[in-house]
């Protein structure tokens, strides 16, 4: 009989995994994941801003999965895992399985402070997007009506939290906007220009990058006009105002979180193997402690075995393609009897966007900054995208987009309720 691999969650490292394990006769593989889609996270921010379409940067598993006979998705969320009984529990029915892995990522993490996770806008899947930019036009919409000084002034100003990458690439998209798409769309707000904040506890951004990349997209960003506070935290929002630890305050309607992650809940799992932060503790081959037969790859796991990384892998896209992908390979060994190899991540670098024609890069071969990092940049990003079509598609918004300054994507689409069905 076939072995069955359930895999939980279609994202970098499970598709990665799967990529590897197809082929294979004697397998029957089922990826389980609530949406029915793959995407890109890396360029949510640019669905968020209204650059690109949600579509560029998604692909539907069944299209992925297609002419993969031991293949089969199953959308539903995951809820437990009875790993005496080898039975996956899901919000769609349960599954039993030979090998299970746990690939389903993280989710936005709010510290706790509950005014934040009810009124922040978070930024981590394609719904977070298309929330916040229709969160960003209805407030220029509302900012073009009112006639009161002080609420027009809440509804342009934009505090992001977190001054990763995402937020260092979005408040940089919503420059671009205020320089932009302002003057020409909203002619009754060309006297108020927008407000945008990026605010980070760390003392520098893109903290894990070097000080020259730090230093790069501090000068940009405070030359587009955002106004940068490092060293202070968010510590509340209600009433339309941020709170700052400083005692500083900033009246808005909008809050951008983007301020950290925290591994996705897994139930059922020996508790020896939950770290702190949720993350789940795995061995050299990714094997979930105290486990024979269930494994985690990417962001959700966490392994101190490689003497490079011995605090654990940063929660990144490359370490999780490449867990995946070793992951498969070890699986076709573990089948055969064979010895498994040991996951050693090789850091291929990092990359941040800045605005148009300005991006920061660290690569093996060197750093890179200004019109060459972007270059870089872009080809990076599109060579991973799934499906030939859309890397067409980016390539040509993205185009038409950065010479025109005025891309056609600024579209507030809410759906509304399903009327009941009557008996």
């Amino acid at each position: 009989m076939k072995k069955r691999i359930v895999v939980i969650g279609g994202g970098f490292a499970g598709i990665n995994l799967i990529k590897n394990l197809y082929a294979l006769r004697d397998v029957e593989i089922i990826l389980i994941d609530k949406n029915n889609y793959h995407y890109f996270p890396p360029l949510i921010y640019q669905v968020a801003s209204s650059f690109i379409e949600p579509s560029n940067i998604s692909y539907p598993f069944r299209k992925m999965l297609q002419g993969k006979d031991n293949v089969r998705f199953y959308q539903g969320e995951f809820k437990q895992v009875d790993v005496e009984q080898n039975i996956v529990y899901t919000s769609a029915g349960n599954l039993h399985y030979d090998y299970l892995v746990f690939a389903q990522g993280t989710q936005t993490n709010y510290f706790g402070i509950n005014s934040i996770s009810e009124k922040a806008l978070p930024l981590k899947n394609i719904t977070d997007a298309l929330r916040v930019r229709n969160s960003i036009l209805c407030k220029l919409e509302q900012a073009c009506k009112t006639k009161d000084a002080e609420d027009r002034s809440k509804l342009l100003t934009f505090v992001i939290a977190g001054g990763g990458p995402t937020g260092v690439e979005l408040s940089g998209m919503l420059s671009e906007m205020n320089k932009h798409i302002r003057l020409k769309d909203y002619p009754e707000l060309k006297a108020f220009p927008m407000q945008i904040f990026l605010i980070d506890a760390a003392d520098s951004l893109l903290g894990t990058m070097s000080k020259k990349s730090q230093a790069e997209a501090l000068k940009a960003l405070a030359k587009m006009g955002v106004q940068v506070k490092l060293s202070v935290a968010v510590k509340d929002y209600h009433s339309d105002v941020v709170f700052l630890s400083n005692d500083e305050q900033i009246k808005a309607k909008t809050l951008i979180w983007v301020s950290g992650v925290i591994a996705n809940t897994i139930n059922g799992l020996p508790q020896t193997s939950i770290l702190k932060n949720r993350r789940v503790a795995v061995n050299n081959y990714n094997l979930v402690a105290g486990t024979s037969n269930v494994f985690a790859i990417g962001d959700i796991c966490c392994q101190f075995t490689d003497k490079k990384f011995p605090q654990g892998h940063p929660q990144v896209a490359q370490v999780a393609i490449q867990q995946g992908t070793l992951l498969g390979k070890n699986f076709k060994n573990i089948l055969k009897s064979k010895p498994q190899a040991s996951f050693s991540y090789f850091n291929k670098g990092q990359m941040a966007i800045i605005n148009k024609y300005k991006a920061v890069a660290e690569l093996p071969i060197g750093f890179f900054k200004g019109f060459i990092a972007w270059c870089m940049w872009l080809i990076i990003h599109i060579l991973p995208i799934a499906g030939f079509k859309n890397k067409l598609k980016l390539c040509y918004n993205w185009l038409g987009n950065f010479l025109s300054n005025d891309p056609t994507l600024r579209l507030i689409i809410e759906p509304g309720q399903q009327p009941e069905e009557k008996n």
